[in-house]
């Protein structure tokens, strides 16, 4: 059933192959759309790395692209920035509020759609494409690490866990994971929330499965300007990073920064 979703979905997408798109205008695949912002002096040849952002709920990719800040960061460090886009308000992922018995298929195909066809249109290196994500957006980064880990070189989910609870365990190969959060963030607390039928994971779950799975270690404590951050790593030289930052429910472009130079720091970039 996924590869006739994923088929349909590139099926869709192939009569707009040869169209223009970018930060202004979709690239559309099937009923569904991301939108890319090329680094500046981006010559059509070289590939570059990618970072694939997931919008909060009720975003968009035409909001992500509106974010001034997250653009000219990811311009300066070289990269592409891919702006997804749920299908409706939110991502639909399992547990999740009007989604309790996906199993998130139709979103792992739309994200694997959607990375075909931009490393098909455009020079990116598919060997360094990371997951980033905000919120809900959070949320869907780490259902990707846990089901698609092989397709991305790590990830950043910032203030969004598993809802309900992290799966007993994941596919693939064990990915890196920079996780960060505010101590006093009421939207997606630390500890979780109810909301309708479901709930919100703890992230302290989704940490202790992920340890378990890849076989982390702790390794330090560190600061790092406003993030307090507990460190493991494994055999394999992945890290898995839990960091902290005083405030609430509120994103920063530097936290993507930061997560990007993690991975690089470890080498998976």
């Amino acid at each position: 059933m996924r590869a006739l979703l994923l088929s349909a979905i590139l099926m869709g997408a192939s009569g707009t192959m040869a169209m223009a798109c970018g930060p202004d205008t979709d690239c559309t695949l099937g009923d569904r759309h991301y939108r890319i912002a090329l680094p500046e002096g981006y010559d059509g040849a070289t590939p570059v790395p990618a970072l694939v952002f997931a919008h909060g709920y009720r975003g968009s990719a035409q909001g992500v692209m509106r974010n001034g800040s997250l653009r000219r960061m990811a311009s300066e460090m070289g990269v592409a920035l891919i702006a997804a886009k749920s299908k409706d308000d939110d991502w639909v992922i399992p547990n999740a509020p009007r989604h309790m018995e996906t199993d998130g298929a139709e979103e792992f195909d739309y994200f694997e759609a959607m990375l075909e066809d931009a490393t098909d249109r455009f020079a990116i290196d598919e060997s360094r494409i990371v997951a980033s994500g905000f919120s809900a957006g959070g949320m869907m980064v780490w259902n990707l690490a846990c089901s698609m880990s092989d397709r991305f070189a790590g990830f950043i989910p910032i203030s969004g866990t598993f809802w309900l609870e992290p799966p007993e365990t994941c596919a693939g190969p064990v990915a890196s994971i920079i996780h960060i959060h505010g101590t006093s963030d009421r939207t997606v607390p630390l500890n979780g929330r109810p909301i309708g039928p479901t709930h919100q994971g703890e992230v302290s779950a989704a940490l202790e499965m992920y340890r378990d799975y890849g076989k982390f270690e702790p390794l330090a404590q560190a600061t790092y300007g406003d993030l307090e951050c507990s460190e493991e790593d494994n055999l394999a030289g992945d890290t898995l990073k839990f960091c902290l930052f005083e405030g609430g429910h509120s994103f920063r472009t530097e936290f993507v920064r930061f997560g990007w130079e993690q991975l690089k720091k470890v080498g998976r970039l």
